[in-house]
């Protein structure tokens, strides 16, 4: 059976897991779903169209699933989706999504979300990601896969950050971030390869040399962009990672930080 304090405060129409932890002054609204080893620390708010995966763990005065801030959102039905086994500390701030941006605000696996984060409507954030404290995520905010983003950093609204990217802390993200890339400055650009992160993910000698090229190549080289991506397909073809950089390039609708 589910613990929760008697103090807090949790609609019976909520679907708990038998091993739910509720902490003292906690509210859990009518259409929240905790999955199995879910725990919510004292005076936590999770509402709305909210699915928490199984142990996922929500530290004091986090906010999850409240309405978007959106002049345009008018109480359509609309989710937020977190995974599993995510660390959501003290005054994070998750909000479901819109319905022109497609419904759903979702958290991948594995996250380390601290404290003071703010992850607006409609954002995707992938697994293994590192958003650092007070950093803020404008709507429609895709976050790759192992990526990190440092501390009072801001991205802005639909902007990307690809897998493995380092957002330097006060940075400012307007264009996308490029996969395996340091970006850094109020207005981020490419400081480098992310190369702590290669090897960090496992990456051997091998693809780090080829991600090292590729950005040689773009970043580098004095090839205007398109050139420059078309030398990365030929010359890295047998290289997954690469041939991702310039599938992400080449996909943009912001524009690419340079």
């Amino acid at each position: 059976m589910a613990r929760v304090h008697p103090s807090a405060v949790v609609d019976p129409q909520a679907k708990l897991a038998a091993d739910v932890e509720i902490g003292p002054f906690t509210v859990v609204g009518p259409e929240v779903e905790l999955a199995a080893g879910v725990v919510l620390k004292p005076h936590c708010l999770v509402t709305g169209r909210t699915t928490v995966g199984e142990g996922t763990r929500v530290f004091p005065f986090a906010v999850l699933g409240e309405e978007p801030q959106d002049k345009s959102f008018s109480g359509e039905a609309t989710r937020l989706v977190i995974g599993a086994g995510n660390v959501i500390r003290e005054h994070a701030v998750i909000h479901v999504g819109t319905q022109k941006g497609g419904g759903c605000t979702r958290i991948g696996d594995d996250n380390l979300i601290m404290n003071g984060v703010h992850v607006g409507h409609d954002g995707q954030i992938g697994s293994h990601v590192i958003l650092a404290s007070h950093c803020a995520l404008g709507g429609h905010v895709e976050i790759g896969d192992h990526a990190v983003v440092g501390g009072l950093s801001g991205v802005h609204q639909m902007a990307r950050v690809g897998e493995s990217a380092m957002v330097a802390a006060l940075s400012g993200v307007t264009k996308d971030a490029p996969p395996f890339a340091i970006v850094a400055g109020e207005r981020a650009r490419v400081a480098g390869v992310n190369v702590v992160g290669l090897k960090r993910r496992g990456f051997g000698p091998d693809v780090r040399r080829a991600i090292k090229h590729a950005f040689h190549l773009l970043y580098s080289s004095k090839l205007r962009l398109e050139p420059a991506i078309q030398r990365v397909r030929e010359e890295l073809s047998d290289s997954p990672e690469a041939q991702r950089i310039v599938d992400f390039l080449e996909s943009s609708q912001r524009g690419v930080s340079r």
